[in-house]
């Protein structure tokens, strides 16, 4: 419970026979222990509906969104190819230098 005082929120404390359902017994997810366990097929069709019930919500973005975030993509790729090259160059030519220059080609 919150109560303002001043325009500063004081939350009391609740006492256990204040509180009316807890949220592990108002959970929806998880079955009680000593309840009789669905079988395979009720288990399978009710994934089924929870996969299809989640599809549902899914948005597909437009086509301008759709562009936009593969050009998105595309910039980021390009300059993480960048760093990455040049550091290999700058990694490569110190380690050419740190062990003076010699390569497999060299002998």
């Amino acid at each position: 419970m919150v109560h303002f005082r001043a325009g500063y929120p004081i939350i009391a404390r609740m006492s256990e026979d204040q509180v009316t359902e807890t949220a592990a017994s108002s959970s929806k997810g998880r079955p009680a222990k000593n309840a009789a366990k669905p079988g395979i097929f009720a288990r399978i069709a009710i994934f089924i509906r929870q996969v299809i019930g989640e599809l549902k919500k899914v948005v597909a973005p437009t086509r301008k969104e759709l562009i936009n975030y593969t050009l998105v993509v595309l910039v980021f790729v390009t300059i993480m190819m960048v760093i990455v090259t040049l550091l290999d160059l700058a990694f490569g030519t110190a380690v050419g230098w740190v062990f003076g220059g010699s390569s497999p080609t060299n002998s």
